[in-house]
């Protein structure tokens, strides 16, 4: 994939990965457009990098998807490449989720059926152009769940796979399709603070915009390269699943009552 001469589309391109995978974008000589519920932390990443175009935008709402899609193609038809970047990580405790059903649904509307919808509304306008692609970001929590964000965890290794058929259906037509498996990064995904111990978010953008720009289809970063290596088994990422939940479940209140 060129990094440059692209017009881009990020999902959650007003913080954290999504806009250090915009900055690289423009960086490189591509227009890139960037949307999120936001509106203040788009202003704040068009005043930090002004050829921005920013966009408010509830992607966990369909119609607000629809329109998204319709007033890119109508204003920059020339779009070739989505990122789907958007995401929400929330940590739970399943024996006391009650019964405010809106709030999880929004994060599985946000992680999973905005991606999926995106993709199925933009690939059959990209599909048969030269130089298209859709990135889809996931998370190595795809592959190794985090216990204490359940939701969080199946909807990216739904992507997972969602993006493996997408590209298996789409072999024979133009568009690349990409998958960036992220491992913790320092961000506030998960609130501000809480990813402390991550990877740097500018070290984690150089090294996937590489591996972007080399051709390569499934993108892991540090220990999440690791999880996409075939030695690494199921049995080996399950045990770390149980060591990292046995960590975090004794550091956090919210869980208190699953160690009696």
């Amino acid at each position: 994939m060129k990094l440059g001469g692209n017009t881009v589309l990020i999902t959650g391109g007003g913080t954290g990965i999504g806009l250090a995978l915009a900055v690289r974008y423009l960086n490189a000589g591509s227009r890139v457009i960037i949307v999120g519920r936001r509106a203040e932390k788009l202003a704040e990443a068009k005043e930090k990098h002004p050829s921005l175009i920013t966009r408010v935008c509830d992607i966990s709402d369909e119609d607000e998807r629809k329109e998204l899609f319709r007033w890119v193609t109508e204003e920059y038809p020339e779009i070739n490449i989505l990122v789907n970047n958007a995401g929400i990580q929330r940590p739970i405790n399943l024996s006391r989720a009650g019964d405010d059903w809106s709030r999880y649904r929004g994060e599985i509307a946000t992680n999973l059926e905005a991606p999926i919808h995106l993709c199925m509304l933009f690939v059959p306008y990209l599909m048969d152009k030269e130089g298209t692609a859709i990135v889809n970001v996931s998370s190595r929590l795809g592959i190794m769940p985090a216990v204490w964000v359940p939701i969080y965890s199946s909807t990216k290794t739904a992507v997972h796979f969602f993006t493996r058929a997408l590209r298996m259906q789409l072999q024979n037509k133009k568009i690349s399709i990409h998958e960036i498996l992220p491992p913790m990064v320092n961000t506030d995904l998960a609130g501000v603070g809480a990813q402390a111990s991550g990877v740097d978010v500018d070290a984690f953008a150089d090294g996937v915009m590489a591996k972007l720009e080399a051709g390569v289809e499934e993108i892991g970063y540090a220990n999440s390269e690791l999880a996409l290596k075939d030695e690494y088994t199921s049995s080996a990422a399950m045990a770390e699943a149980a060591k990292l939940w046995d960590i975090f479940s004794h550091k956090n209140p919210l869980f208190e009552n699953l160690l009696d």
